[in-house]
């Protein structure tokens, strides 16, 4: 349904984490796979991630009021947008519009954020430490693009994404069907000029505090990552710490991504989490494998709920996926197989009788389902 029109190898060797661009109809004749009171619907659930954003006129300055929302008459009819995060998770009618984008590996994804905005609402000029997609669904939005640089914070404030305005690069209006893709640390500003929607695609990958933070305690409950430094002369003086010393200390960290077994499980646990909370939908009663044998017999599908990350490590010593967070060990199932389950997000009939034939496949997709993580379909 979603097709895009533009060279996705060439663009990752071009474009990808490198500069900006738009992609004027990277998709022909659009079609909003959600709609604004549809969309508005959503924010009104306690579960998802929502706020709307006030500019206020004349001055300057961007207001942030956080979900959810009962009705929205008090924002009147310009200055303001509602963005909702994670709409994948709970709308399973935009996973089409998600899968267009899988010419990047799923562990980088983050989600899908759908924005309504009123005419000159936005959300200010801001600088995103993550790569996006800006989809234009209906209406238009006007988008400015800055360069790298030593960009001043709005307010002073060094932990604020908003900075002061920037000199343009990309000045753009985007029309239903455009793309406007921006890597991380440019800075960037929308304006809306009629009632529109957009759809944001997050692309976002784990910083060194995020990485140091899981491998301490991966090493923590391994009982692992004992290992001293050790060295064979010392500092003439008593009170340094030489610099020889101190690359051989750190060192200490660098040794153990040599190490696959210190780290694959924590980054494939790390790597297929997701930031947002799941639609887990976990059935009445518990499924066994005959009852499931069953289904699939009778025509069922197995599908995976939006969202959920299923994950392999290439060269893994393990036969393993990484799903949600945690590991699912799978003897007796080829590599072939592996991949067909890690890159496969909806099992159709046929796909799900042929995987239920390996016994350790049918007992996994029984336990993932009695989670709510995957789901039977007609």
């Amino acid at each position: 349904m979603y097709q895009l029109t533009f060279d996705t190898q060439a663009f990752i060797k071009k474009h990808w984490q490198q500069t900006p661009v738009v992609l004027t109809q990277a998709f022909e004749d659009f079609v909003d796979p959600i709609a604004a009171d549809e969309l508005a619907g959503l924010a009104c659930e306690e579960e998802i991630s929502s706020r709307i954003v006030v500019t206020e006129a004349n001055q300057n300055q961007w207001n942030v009021i956080q979900g959810p929302f009962e009705d929205y008459d008090a924002y009147g009819e310009t200055h303001w947008q509602l963005l909702v995060q994670a709409v994948n998770h709970w709308y399973p009618d935009s996973q089409p519009l998600v899968d267009a984008f899988r010419f990047l590996p799923d562990w980088r994804f983050d989600d899908l954020m759908v924005s309504f905005a009123t005419p000159l609402g936005g959300v200010g000029p801001h600088i995103d430490n993550y790569d996006v997609f800006i989809i234009q669904g209906e209406g238009e939005r006007r988008w400015k693009v800055g360069n790298k640089g030593d960009h001043r914070r709005r307010g002073g404030d060094e932990n604020s994404p908003l900075v002061e305005d920037f000199e343009p690069i990309i000045d753009v209006v985007l029309k239903k069907g455009d793309v406007l893709y921006i890597p991380p640390g440019y800075p960037h500003c929308g304006e809306t000029l009629s009632l529109a929607i957009s759809y944001s695609i997050g692309f976002r990958a784990p910083s060194q505090q995020e990485l140091l933070t899981q491998l301490a305690d991966s090493l923590i409950d391994n009982n692992s990552g004992h290992q001293r430094f050790t060295s064979d002369s010392e500092a003439l003086e008593p009170g340094i710490v030489s610099q020889e010393q101190q690359q051989g200390i750190m060192q200490l960290l660098a040794e153990l991504a040599t190490q696959p077994e210190k780290y694959q499980t924590m980054l494939g646990k790390l790597l297929s989490q997701n930031r947002f909370e799941l639609d887990i939908c976990e059935g009445e009663e518990p499924l066994d494998l005959e009852e499931l044998q069953q289904v699939i017999e009778d025509g069922a599908s197995i599908l995976r709920i939006g969202g959920l990350k299923v994950l392999r490590l290439e060269n893994d010593n393990i036969s393993r996926l990484f799903i949600n967070g945690e590991v699912f060990a799978l003897e007796n199932v080829t590599e072939a197989e592996l991949v067909s389950f890690a890159n496969t997000v909806n099992l159709d009939n046929e796909l799900a009788a042929i995987m239920f034939d390996n016994l350790a496949i049918a007992e996994l997709l029984v336990e993932l389902i009695n989670q709510g993580l995957y789901y039977l379909a007609e």
